[in-house]
Order: C-alpha cells, then structure tokens, then sequence
C-alpha cells in the first residue's frame, strides 16, 4: 500500500468527491457483490452505509450500538451492484444482547466480497479496533472515519498508527467523512472497481430489504434514542404488532416500571414526540398508534431476543 502521507496528499490535492460510480463493463461482465461494514460502536458505520446510498436504510443515534442486525443496503451503479450489509458495533457483552450483538457482526466478516472495517480518526487505536482486525479477512479496506473533525497532522498520525497497531500493513486505507460525504465517492469508485463479476441479487429499485415492518420499528426506536436518559437506550426495543395501511401498531418494550415512565414522558410528551418525529419520515396518512409494555430483563432472555429479531 502507499505510504500515509501520500494518501494524504493525493486525497487533499484532489477533488474529494472523485471517481465515477461505474466500472467498464458489458452485459456478461456485471460486477455484483456484498460489502460487510465493520467496527468498534460508534465509528460511523451506519451513517457511512446512509451516506453511500443517499437514503436512510440504517438508524443513527449518538448512543452505542444503535444497529443490532445486519441492515442490507443495496447500491446500483453503473455496470455494478455492491449489497452493503451494516452491523452492530463489536464491544465488551455485558448480556445476552451484546453477545448477540458481537455474534451478528462477527458473522458478517465471513461470505462477503468486500470488508469495509471503520476505524475513527479522531480516536486512539485501541484494543477493540485491535481485536477486530485479527479477526478480519484480506479483501478489507480500512476507512479513518471523521475527518471533518480531525486536523490533517493528526490525521497522518492516525493512518501511521492504524497501519503499525492492526497488522493490516496489505489493507488500503481511505481517509473520508461519512457525516459530509467527503471521501466517499472515492471509496465508492474503488469499491466498485474491487467487486467480482456476478448476478444483480436485487431489482435495481430496492434501496434496503429490511421489511417495511421492520424499518418503522427502527424508526420509533430512533427517535426514542434521541430523548432517552443515558442507562435506558439498550433496555428499548421496538416491534410493530400490527399492520393494516394506514394503520399502524409499534410496541416499544423495556425492562422496569420506571423506564416506562421515561419513555411516555410528563404528559406523554416524550412518546408523542417520538410518534411525531417517526411519522413524518413515512407515507402520508400513516397512523402510528405506540404502546409501551414492560418485558421485565429482556435483554438477558434469549427468547425475547429472538422473538424481536436481534
């Protein structure tokens, strides 16, 4: 790989927004292919994968481990195909969801073309981003998340550590913002020149494949994870319950009575709030109708767990 400086230098010199979307191609030389985004909690991984599609298929809110499937988003280029499969932020399980968690993202290193691992160029290498990279497969591309908020000496100084502390010295490395979006076109322009010859898995109008049911369910849980107290957003899970256009059933579990009230709010402002914020990101007339039940530990019962889907 290049040395970090020149990176650097090439990617500042440049237009950052560089790279068509499109690969040279005919009709029997279609490159298709999936695009696992791995990471610590927090790096970007979810607001990469929305930056990338120019549409919302994954939730994002400042608490760790927001994600906690694997959201597919599909991209469809010129020539190409790239499915990028967002995952949970690995981290130290403190239940039954966290090993899920970690369990969920693991697998995802696995069957898939490409590895995108998000590192943040704001942070320190640390032993999360260490364990992670021994356990990933050649085809990974480094990405060195928020340069937005990164000076560029700090910048260099973090490629120069990301590549001494991984053991990643074969991997390419990609400098971007995923918040502004500078970096990305380049990252999408390589990722796409990488990618196998092969099939379109997906018609070329589908932008996620979560159920419809699904995503709403994010949706909700999002804006909750916005309003929430700091020890509440991992005891809040989301289900809808009941689907008949334009009506819509969302159950939102948590652990304790006490949370409950956190989440209704004085008044049932929070919760309204919630509906509010949720509603306005679906088809006009939709009617959310949320219902807050207490499903006492959940996170420490597997069959909750998997009755939700996690």
């Amino acid at each position: 790989m290049s040395e970090p400086e020149s990176i650097i230098d090439r990617f500042f010199a440049e237009d950052p927004q560089r790279g068509e979307l499109g690969v040279d191609h005919d009709d029997e030389h279609f490159r298709s292919g999936f695009v696992s985004i791995v990471g610590r909690p927090n790096v970007g991984k979810s607001t990469l994968i929305n930056q990338i599609l120019g549409e919302k298929v994954s939730i994002i809110s400042p608490s760790p481990n927001t994600t906690r499937t694997s959201v597919r988003g599909v991209l469809n280029g010129e020539g190409f195909q790239a499915v990028f499969v967002d995952t949970p932020g690995i981290h130290k399980p403190r239940s039954a969801l966290g090993r899920r968690l970690n369990a969920t993202a693991t697998d995802a290193f696995g069957g898939v073309d490409l590895c995108l691992f998000v590192v943040d160029a704001s942070a320190k290498i640390g032993p999360g981003d260490r364990f992670i990279a021994a356990q990933l497969p050649k085809h990974t591309i480094v990405v060195v998340n928020k340069i937005d908020v990164t000076k560029e000496n700090s910048l260099v100084e973090q490629l120069n550590r990301a590549v001494e502390e991984l053991g990643l010295q074969d991997a390419e490395y990609f400098p971007i913002s995923a918040r502004t979006g500078k970096g990305v076109r380049g990252l999408v322009a390589h990722l796409a020149s990488r990618l196998p010859e092969g099939p379109r898995y997906y018609p070329s109008g589908i932008v996620r494949d979560a159920p419809d049911e699904f995503y709403v369910a994010e949706l909700v849980r999002e804006q909750l994870l916005r309003n929430a107290r700091e020890e509440l957003p991992h005891s809040i899970a989301c289900r809808v319950t009941e689907w008949e256009w334009p009506y819509i059933r969302c159950e939102i579990l948590v652990e304790r009575e006490s949370q409950k009230a956190i989440v209704v709010g004085k008044g049932g402002a929070v919760i309204k709030a919630a509906g509010v914020a949720a509603r306005a990101q679906l088809p006009e007339g939709a009617y959310l109708d949320l219902i807050v039940r207490v499903e006492r530990d959940w996170q420490k019962r597997l069959d909750v767990i998997e009755r939700l889907g996690y």
